[in-house]
């Protein structure tokens, strides 16, 4: 087991890592910019690095900074928790030269899984089904004929590199396309240092159903069960739950078997996520792969028993799935997460200032994970998520009552927040009726008061 682990990462996930190294005995590293240094967690670090100003290219994405401290402190493995740089194959390879371990897949992982058009090829030769789309579409190119015909309308603008719906367009129009390939190309050079796109057939009101997956890069691969991610806002999730609620677990478990062979091609290295969509006719289509910790892996824990982190953590330390995970995984219960963000709970746009009141709820059977703390302020310079709440109960109706329950008794103050919008939706008959879909949230924020 290693000694000493950075953390390259803020916020609640940087708590949540920490969390399970605690557990484990191991020694953590924080690093944080100007705008956090007064957060807990910074302070309750074993040893904490200053890397900049707040903004993060000039803090959490400074790679040459994140490796510096690697070697003052002597780190020998590095979480790269979620975002920033956790799917960068680049850092991983810096980070190995260093002398440390990175606690992900390795970088020939990330690269081919990480790009979205290389990772639809390979699914499509593990007989994994996709969407109609286009290869890669170079800078320059504005004739978009031969696209059109093979794709038709609707259809999306997609980063062919990182995640989260950055840059992604729909477009429903032919007048509307380059223009869209125009911004989406902007978006993605600036939040990934890639401009490369392509054009994906768009589904009317799927479902978002990921395959949580696991691999130790000695030939083993397992799932672990699934998580309904549909209800998003600006293509990000803010609601997902486990198991995924009225779908035919034939199917689903089908598709989950032919997932692992998939990635057992690959000798899968690490926790990693596989994520489909699912039309109104009962049809998975492959979206993308995560090759990382998601930020929705409490409700997997939640009904599984197991620590994610600790399984990726002792995963980069050598050990195979046969030592970490039990030999048979159960569900029991169901699960429900529930991302608090400070934003308009109408528009969705993001609410900066201080927390003049913060007060989590003690419920039973919810978990709440947080990095702040009353008196602490939202600033404009990174994701305005204030917390995680994971509900637990005997069944759906039961984790629904206890998450609504949780956020009636959130006291938050000082910034807006999108508990308004979650109420609504958990009591909403489409929601409860599971005929929910990736549109719903902009639907229903529209009548929220």
């Amino acid at each position: 087991m290693f000694k000493k682990v950075l953390i390259a990462n803020r916020g609640v996930v940087a708590v949540r890592v920490a969390r399970t190294l605690r557990k484990l005995g191991v020694s953590w590293v924080a690093v944080y910019s100007e705008a956090d240094a007064d957060l807990p967690y910074v302070k309750e670090a074993d040893e904490a690095y200053l890397l900049g100003p707040a903004p993060a290219r000039e803090s959490y994405l400074k790679v040459d900074a994140l490796i510096d401290v690697i070697r003052k402190s002597g780190c020998d493995a590095v979480h790269p928790g979620y975002g920033f740089l956790s799917e960068d194959p680049e850092f991983a390879r810096k980070v190995a030269e260093a002398g440390a371990v990175f606690i992900g897949p390795g970088a020939k992982h990330i690269e081919a899984m990480g790009h979205k058009v290389r990772a639809r090829e390979h699914m499509a030769k593990a007989n994994i089904p996709v969407l109609p789309a286009s290869l890669a579409i170079p800078e320059g190119q504005t004739d978009y004929a031969e696209q059109l015909s093979a794709i038709r309308m609707p259809m999306l603008v997609k980063a062919a590199a990182g995640g989260g719906g950055i840059g992604m367009q729909r477009v429903y129009d032919e007048n509307a396309l380059i223009s869209a390939i125009d911004k989406t190309r902007q978006l993605s050079a600036r939040a990934f240092g890639d401009g490369t796109v392509y054009l994906e057939r768009y589904i009317e009101e799927p479902r978002h159903i990921e395959f949580q997956m696991v691999g130790d890069g000695h030939g083993n691969v397992r799932n672990i069960f699934e998580r309904d991610c549909s209800i998003q806002r600006r293509h990000q999730k803010v609601v997902e739950e486990s198991p995924a609620p009225a779908l035919d677990r034939d199917e689903c478990m089908n598709m989950a078997e032919l997932l692992v062979n998939a990635l057992k091609d690959w000798n899968y290295d690490s926790l990693g996520t596989v994520e489909m969509l699912l039309d109104r006719d009962g049809n998975y289509y492959f979206l993308e792969t995560n090759t990382r910790l998601q930020v929705e892996h409490g409700v997997t824990e939640a009904v599984t028993g197991l620590d994610l982190v600790e399984v990726q953590v002792r995963i980069a330390a050598g050990e195979t799935l046969d030592e970490i995970l039990p030999p048979r995984i159960e569900q029991q219960g169901h699960a429900i997460e529930m991302r608090i963000y400070a934003e308009d709970p109408v528009r969705f746009f993001p609410s900066v200032g201080g927390l003049s009141r913060f007060d989590v709820p003690d419920v039973d059977g919810v978990h709440t994970e947080t990095h702040l703390v009353e008196g602490a302020t939202v600033t404009p310079n990174y994701d305005p998520m204030l917390a995680l709440v994971i509900a637990k109960g005997a069944d759906r109706s039961d984790a629904l009552k206890r998450a609504y329950d949780a956020l009636a008794n959130f006291k938050i103050e000082g910034v807006k927040t999108n508990i308004p919008f979650l109420m609504k939706l958990l009591t909403s008959e489409v929601f409860r009726e599971v005929r929910h879909h990736t549109t719903l949230a902009e639907e229903m924020s529209k009548s929220v008061a």
